[in-house]
């Protein structure tokens, strides 16, 4: 049997992929890494940048250019291609656009034989990874999204900043869409067992620091995108950390976008929410204990994904 994580494959180049690609070379997280773009020439000079660097990395992974053909024997294919995200668009905006580049991709891939992992974080991540799993038929935990990994690393790192603590000593999520209507549970952060919230409203007087918080972790794509045109750093490393989990066998609970099976009372719609991910994919998804007005922000996420999706549900 293969060894889990020889070779990944990267089907998109731009700032998001090419800075996963630098991340994984650097940590040596594969042993074959092949980046597949229709922008063959900026492929071919990463790639001699990539390579060129390598001495000074622990890494002795093979990098080289391909074509959907080397899909056919790879463990893991991230798919970061499509439309990007323009100042002021949200997410969902980009759905149709995007969803027709990826069933392009996708086909492309699974031509080859394709059968093993996939890892969405073209956006609306939510709509494209469901699309992915409907198209391939490949069974649920095989087909993962980044989900609200991002998001809920941004959420630990203000609330780490507020408190004084460092992000990994914070314990908090943020759930559902990655997007607008995404949540913070609240409910269940806490750093050494205490309430977040409870801290900032006992330290402000109020509940408004902890509501800034929020809007600061749900809109700071807005941000980023508005002053240097995109997001990639921190995406890349959340996919960084996905591919972790699943190569390395790791049985890590990260909030990757998956599919449910009937938590909260949904099923076959994705969004963030705690997921077990292991080498054999996303095998559980966690029911968060939420307080009521969570609940209804949860639902609200979910009816959202669900309608957008049967906008687009026609290309399958």
């Amino acid at each position: 049997m293969k060894k889990m994580g020889e070779k990944v494959v990267l089907v998109g180049d731009g700032a998001v992929g090419s800075s996963y690609a630098f991340a994984m070379i650097t940590q040596g997280i594969a042993d074959e890494f092949v980046i597949i773009d229709i922008a063959k020439e900026k492929v071919e000079a990463d790639i001699k940048d990539l390579n060129h660097g390598a001495l000074y990395s622990a890494s002795s992974v093979i990098v080289k250019a391909g074509e959907y053909e080397d899909c056919k024997d790879a463990d893991l294919v991230v798919i970061t291609a499509g439309a990007p995200q323009k100042p002021g668009e949200t997410r969902l905006q980009l759905v149709e656009k995007n969803t027709k580049i990826m069933r392009s991709i996708v086909d492309s891939v699974m031509g080859s034989g394709f059968d093993r992992f996939f890892l969405i974080a073209a956006n609306p991540v939510d709509i494209l990874t469901r699309y992915v799993k409907e198209v391939t038929g490949l069974p649920a935990e095989r087909v993962i999204g980044s989900g609200t990994v991002l998001d809920s690393a941004r959420f630990r790192y203000l609330i780490s900043k507020e408190l004084g603590v460092t992000p990994s000593s914070v314990h908090a999520s943020i759930i559902g869409e990655h997007g607008d209507s995404e949540l913070a549970v609240w409910s269940q952060a806490n750093v050494g067992g205490i309430s977040v919230y409870e801290t900032l409203k006992e330290q402000t007087g109020s509940e408004a620091k902890a509501e800034e918080i929020y809007v600061n972790t749900r809109d700071a794509a807005y941000d980023i995108i508005q002053a240097k045109g995109s997001t990639y750093y921190g995406i890349a490393l959340a996919l960084l950390r996905i591919t972790k989990a699943l190569l390395n066998n790791e049985n890590s609970i990260l909030t990757v976008s998956s599919q449910l099976s009937g938590q909260y009372g949904y099923k076959d719609v994705y969004l963030g929410l705690p997921t077990l991910i292991n080498q054999n994919g996303a095998v559980k998804v966690y029911e968060t204990p939420l307080s009521d007005n969570e609940q209804q922000l949860l639902e609200k996420s979910m009816k959202t994904l669900d309608e957008i999706y049967d906008s687009v549900k026609h290309l399958v």
